[in-house]
């Protein structure tokens, strides 16, 4: 009896955890089941409310940039069809990113702070002329003839480092400084421009005015550019180009001097600015550098040719944004300036990230079209696109952390951001995304021949 007893309370106990299994298990599967089923209901209601969030800031950041893609578009087609200049003056590619984002850095940063003073009331938005108006316009002015000088010197120097063949460096720094002279002649009314429109229409500088001025800055300087080159080349006697050249430093320098010299806000911004655009002026060669070393591949597929300013120009745009956000977020306190990124900067990486996801395919295949269009020797859409996908993808996921140490850094160090963030930013974004598109691009087409 004993036993029976011991038996049927032993299999009641088995049974017991044999149901208790089964009710577990189902309900484990159960939970499993209904998880998944919610994610799609999560993944939607997070997309929605981050879409309600950002409308505002993606639609207009868009906006921007794809208006600035069409002025790299016709950079990029003009660059595309320099291949006789190019050949020409060897050595001038190495030129070309630096003098790009230098018109961008200089004429960003002034619309930056002409925003600042128009809507803080120290400037009319008549731009009648006043003491903080000429400071700026001359600060701007004695910059791009200080880098000018300073670009042509630091691209002599690595076709001499790299055994690039090049021009004198009379003939980079005549280049240099006529192309800088002939694009700010255009790039300072068009920026005092886009800085009255955006204050009278409420934009928000950070998504608009910074992409616009660099989309210009962008669409001028190649034409600057070749517009000097031809200028020099019909100086024939080359005492007329020593003299000039003697002239153009002579005023350069003293220029410099009388900014650094002088009170209020023209010293703090040539202090500010001459170290920052130094750095970027040396970033920027690094890039043509690492373009010109791959001037046969680049000459045999003209349409990445027409590629690389539109890459450049828009990876840039997206990381001025960013820059820009992250500053104003500093300034208002809704970022802490900690070195680990908290929700709100995590929130403004997603927008970037989204963008990119967007802008980058665009791009890819506005230059596979434009070559198709003018009857340039191009790719294929799928493999163009595919190659400005993959880099701005790798580019955009190094930059956004590059950008946010900047950032804090940068307003731990107390510097303004105005000044400092977006030229070295857009600077380490032009050097990095030359090699990272030729890197990608020489890959791709390697593995599409084998």
């Amino acid at each position: 009896m004993k036993k029976t007893n011991f038996l049927m309370k032993m299999i009641r106990r088995i049974a017991s955890i044999l149901v208790s299994f089964i009710i577990n298990s189902v309900i484990f599967v159960y939970k499993k089941i209904n998880y998944l089923f919610s994610i799609p209901y999560v993944i939607g209601h997070r997309f929605k409310s981050f879409f309600k969030e950002t409308n505002s800031i993606i639609r207009e950041s868009l906006l921007a940039l794809l208006i600035c893609a069409i002025g790299d578009l016709c950079a990029g087609i003009f660059l595309g069809k320099m291949s006789f200049y190019l050949t020409a003056f060897p050595g001038l590619m190495v030129i070309i990113p630096g003098a790009i984002g230098m018109r961008g850095n200089i004429f960003g940063a002034l619309g930056s702070r002409l925003s600042t003073n128009l809507h803080i009331g120290l400037l009319s938005p008549e731009f009648k002329r006043s003491k903080i108006l000429s400071e700026n316009i001359l600060s701007s002015l004695i910059l791009t003839l200080l880098l000018s000088i300073f670009l042509a010197f630091i691209s002599k120097g690595i076709c001499i480092i790299f055994g690039f063949e090049s021009i004198s460096l009379v003939d980079f720094t005549l280049i240099s400084i006529i192309g800088g002279i002939i694009s700010s002649l255009i790039m300072l009314p068009l920026t005092m421009l886009v800085s009255l429109k955006s204050f009278e229409h409420g934009w928000d500088p950070d998504n608009i005015s910074t992409p616009i001025i660099a989309a210009f800055g962008d669409l001028f300087t190649l034409p600057a550019i070749i517009t000097s080159a031809i200028i020099v080349s019909l100086l024939s006697y080359p005492i007329l180009k020593y003299i000039l050249f003697v002239i153009l430093i002579a005023i350069a320098l003293l220029g410099f001097y009388y900014g650094i010299k002088s009170k209020g806000e023209m010293k703090k911004i040539i202090k500010q600015n001459t170290p920052v655009l130094i750095l970027c002026s040396f970033l920027g060669a690094t890039a043509g550098g690492f373009l010109n070393n791959s001037i046969e591949s680049l000459l045999k597929n003209p349409s990445l040719l027409t590629l690389v300013p539109l890459f450049s120009g828009e990876s840039g745009n997206l990381v001025s944004i960013l820059g820009a956000r992250l500053s104003s977020a500093l300034h208002s306190g809704l970022i802490n300036p900690v070195l680990h990124p908290e929700k709100a900067t995590i929130r403004n990486f997603s927008i970037i990230a989204f963008l990119a996801i967007i802008i980058f395919p665009i791009i890819g295949f506005l230059a596979e079209l434009s070559s198709k269009m003018l009857n340039i020797q191009g790719l294929n859409f799928a493999t163009v696109m595919g190659i400005s996908t993959i880099s701005g993808m790798i580019l955009i996921g190094i930059m956004l952390l590059v950008v946010f140490f900047i950032s804090i850094i940068s307003y731990n160090k107390g510097l303004d951001p105005d000044n400092i963030v977006i030229p070295i930013s857009t600077s380490t974004t032009d050097a990095l995304s030359s090699l990272i598109l030729v890197s990608v691009a020489i890959l791709v087409l390697n593995f599409l021949v084998v």
